[in-house]
């Protein structure tokens, strides 16, 4: 055998099984994924897969209630609201996250609602829950729907089954897309990332709206 033949007979692929392979065991796997692939996904899963899209729905809710520019408006007029807690419009705060959520900014939309989450408004932590719930974030999840549902200084706040009634109208607007909340328009959605970019060299964080942002606010909510 030429030296050429030995490097090719010891180069050849072995077609026999390997010594110690269970073919029953792997048969028994395949079945058992199969099983559980026709059972379905896991409930924790399929509802970690749908926040995101109810935290839309949700979002165009509120950025299209009546008074949501007004409140933008007041916003934009408060020039050391990251300074002064007390003059920050929480709802103005909320509108403008939900807004940013909806034009592709989710960093900016998490600094916003925590903000208006920690002036102990329900909504935003709400919209916090639903937030890390997309991103699979359990913990964070958690701890907002427990701000949401526990807070034992409000007898009113929501409980859960409240909540379930909430998530499943949204989940049934999404679907039907029976809903008259409108997205944000080409030219809103043009205004938050003008605002982006004059900060994009010094902060991620999309910062407080200017008047020509809340006028084409004012614009979509008298549409």
């Amino acid at each position: 055998m030429s030296p050429i033949d030995e490097l090719l007979a010891e180069a050849r692929i072995p077609t026999t099984p390997r010594d110690g392979f269970d073919v029953g065991a792997a048969l028994r796997r395949l079945a058992r994924d199969a099983a559980a692939a026709k059972a379905g996904p896991d409930p924790d899963v399929a509802r970690t897969a749908q926040a995101g899209q109810r935290l839309s729905v949700v979002c165009r809710w509120i950025l299209n209630k009546p008074d949501a520019a007004d409140h933008v408006d007041r916003l934009a007029q408060e020039p050391k609201a990251l300074q002064d807690d007390g003059s920050l419009d929480v709802d103005g705060a909320l509108v403008f996250a939900c807004l940013l959520h909806l034009t592709g900014h989710p960093e900016s939309a998490q600094f916003w609602w925590q903000l208006a989450a920690g002036a102990g408004h329900r909504a935003a932590a709400y919209c916090l829950h639903l937030h890390h719930l997309a991103l699979s974030e359990m913990r964070e999840a958690r701890h907002w729907l427990h701000q949401v549902t526990d807070n034992v200084l409000d007898p009113e706040a929501p409980d859960s089954t409240f909540l379930y009634f909430l998530e499943a109208v949204a989940t049934y607007v999404r679907r039907t897309g029976l809903s008259h909340a409108n997205p944000p328009t080409a030219g809103l959605e043009m205004e938050v990332d003008r605002l982006a970019a004059t900060e994009a060299d010094s902060c991620i964080i999309v910062r407080r709206p200017d008047q020509r942002l809340a006028d084409h606010l004012h614009d979509f909510t008298r549409r």
